[in-house]
């Protein structure tokens, strides 16, 4: 090894294990963000079905799912903005005693870091809850 070549090794390995560590980091982040969008759902559509069994008219009842939705997706760090809620009955009475009601909530995953990239997102994640209506409220 020559005097000129000295340090080199130093470079090249900080200039390799940042072109290599840069993907993988994002990686875990993007990941991660995924994750944490898969919980939001399960927990927003959980919450909305157990408040919408509970509320005594449809109306009353979609409004406070959706207000359920945007809070638990809220307490996640999601913009609730990114969510659509569905909800279905069966039978098609939602408030009568013993129907199914089955909330789904969709969540659109944004890619992390990249706040001028309106459009893009990491994957779209989904969940549905069942709750059936009690016969006493």
């Amino acid at each position: 090894m020559s005097e000129h070549e000295r340090g080199s090794a130093v470079v090249e390995f900080t200039f390799l294990a940042l072109l290599l560590m840069v993907p993988l980091v994002y990686f875990v982040i993007t990941v991660s963000q995924i994750q944490g969008g898969s919980f939001a759902v399960v927990g927003a559509a959980d919450q909305a079905a157990k408040v919408y069994v509970a509320q005594s008219d449809p109306v009353t009842a979609q409004a406070a799912a959706e207000r359920a939705v945007t809070l638990a997706l809220s307490d996640f760090g999601h913009e609730p903005g990114r969510a659509t809620m569905t909800t279905s009955c069966e039978p098609a009475d939602c408030t009568a005693a013993g129907s199914a009601v089955t909330v789904t909530v969709s969540l659109s995953v944004p890619l992390p870091f990249l706040p001028f990239a309106e459009g893009l997102s990491a994957t779209d994640v989904q969940a549905s809850a069942t709750q059936l209506v009690g016969r006493y409220r």
